[in-house]
């Protein structure tokens, strides 16, 4: 899965933006290895791996939990590498809806780009809330506070806005950010196991690991049950379409970005897999780390295997990596929103489509990523199963985004023309597995959780979803199929490039 030959020779990446119909506005300043640490640092297994620990435990356990990890991740291979020969051939911050106008039209562009806010939005919440539980698991440690609805909303709320301040300065801070998120990630997952294999006595057995199965959704049906299960990974292995989305700040972007969505998969599974063995090879008692006063079972973990003080010191080094996922996607989505409504395919785009000229930052995109994210949140006050509505609200939005510009290169065929870096001959089976999965996924985490279904343990994934499509459809009616306007049509020219050579 590396280039089929060298990158674009006579065109820099503002040229080659041009060429694809855009006029640069945002600043390149981001290397390669800056995106690939855009995609690692949101994909985050600090962030979902823990936040979805206790989700897992439920449905499935270490079976479903381990097994899952892997099959998931390697799935998630497949379609990252189909959604990286796209990006390869459309390098822009508009990444998927721009891709699906490219090659599907104006309506496939509109209904991805509506998609693929929903999951970046959605992916905001699910990480920075899941952060603020962390959060006030600690303080629960040091100062006995007891995490309720509204304290948590509060510490969320908190978050969010230091996001926002972080992302207002520059994607120079940004890409510095991310780039020692990936050293923060990979030394605490090793800090983490080391510490779980060597400190306390008891550990549990590698046969404990890969068959126990656990079974507390109300649900009988154990297949029903693993395939809920695989929620855990399919919801940490979203957001490398990060690198995608940074494109127009990344030098090189035709190689770097798909590089860097590629990238941040694997390297992401094999650290996973190690995460995840350690944490479930130390569980105590199961029914103590479900129960834990402090609201996350990881954190009842480290305090059986290591004793408060370790406890705390391991907990900050989760929650200052969530704090590092959630900047890098508040970063994801502001491009986002930048790119679609510099399209006008938002209501109000004028606004949200405006860039600082000091800091080359889209302000406003970064105020609604955050705003919106906040909304989301609010269920949680009422829902004690909100989060996992909100993680799966996430995938039903992200996880089709990503399949239909790979959909609509399989269904172009010969007259799509791949950039620099492309699978070869692989393309169309790979394309195809990856399709296949996506639809399967998005089945999946529209089902009830748990059982029996009520107000409370209702989830609203598949509701969120419907609402933003009616909002969608609405404005496509009013306005966007008047204003909504990719410069794709110059996009042809770019055939000219995947054939120069250095």
């Amino acid at each position: 899965m590396s280039p089929a030959h060298a990158a674009p020779s006579l065109q820099s990446d503002e040229e080659h933006l041009r060429r694809l119909g855009y006029e640069p506005k945002l600043s390149r300043r981001m290397g390669e290895f800056g995106n690939f640490a855009s995609s690692f640092s949101v994909i985050s297994i600090l962030s979902g791996c823990m936040t979805m620990f206790a989700f897992g435990l439920n449905a499935g356990g270490p079976t479903v939990m381990f097994w899952g990890w892997i099959g998931v991740g390697a799935m998630v291979m497949f379609v990252g590498a189909a959604l990286a020969e796209v990006t390869s051939a459309y390098p822009t911050s508009g990444a998927l809806f721009y891709m699906a106008h490219a090659l599907g039209g104006p309506r496939w562009g509109f209904l991805v780009g509506w998609l693929n806010l929903l999951g970046l939005i959605g992916g905001i919440c699910g990480i920075d809330y899941g952060a603020a539980s962390f959060v006030g698991a600690l303080l629960n440690m040091q100062f006995g506070y007891e995490p309720t609805a509204l304290g948590l909303l509060g510490i969320f709320a908190v978050i969010l806005l230091l996001h926002a301040g972080l992302n207002l300065r520059g994607v120079r801070l940004v890409s510095v950010l991310n780039s020692v998120s990936v050293w923060w990630h990979l030394g605490g997952v090793a800090l983490i196991v080391g510490a779980l294999a060597v400190v306390p006595d008891h550990h549990n057995s590698a046969d404990w690991l890969v068959d126990h199965f656990v079974n507390n959704t109300g649900w009988s049906n154990p297949i029903y049950v693993s395939a809920l299960g695989l929620l855990l990974a399919q919801y940490t292995f979203s957001g490398y379409d990060a690198s995608a989305h940074m494109s127009e700040e990344t030098t090189k972007a035709s190689i770097a970005a798909p590089r860097g969505i590629v990238r941040s998969i694997w390297v992401s599974w094999i650290a996973g897999a190690v995460l995840l063995a350690g944490l479930v090879l130390a569980i105590g008692d199961y029914d103590t780390v479900l129960n834990s006063p402090t609201g996350v079972p990881p954190a009842q973990i480290f305090l059986d295997a290591l004793g408060p003080a370790g406890a705390k010191a391991l907990l900050l080094v989760v929650i200052v990596a969530q704090l590092f996922c959630g900047n890098a996607e508040t970063a994801a989505s502001s491009r986002m929103v930048f790119a679609f409504a510099r399209d006008k395919g938002l209501p109000g785009s004028e606004m949200w489509s405006r860039v600082s000229e000091r800091t080359g930052t889209p302000v406003a995109g970064v105020w609604l990523s955050v705003v919106a994210a906040f909304v989301l949140a609010l269920p949680s006050l009422w829902s004690p199963v909100a989060y996992g509505a909100v993680t799966a609200i996430n995938v039903v939005g992200m996880t089709p985004a990503y399949a239909v510009p790979v959909y609509l290169r399989l269904r172009k065929g010969s007259p799509f023309r791949p950039g620099p870096w492309n699978l070869g001959r692989r393309g169309r089976l790979v394309g195809w597995i990856a399709v296949g999965w996506v639809a399967l996924v998005t089945v999946l985490v529209c089902l009830p959780q748990s059982y029996p279904v009520n107000v409370s343990t209702f989830n609203y994934a598949p509701v969120a979803a419907v609402a933003a499509l009616a909002l969608a459809a609405l404005w496509w009616r009013r306005r966007g199929r008047y204003d909504y306007a990719p410069p794709v049509q110059q996009s042809a020219e770019l055939v000219e490039l995947s054939e120069e050579v250095v």
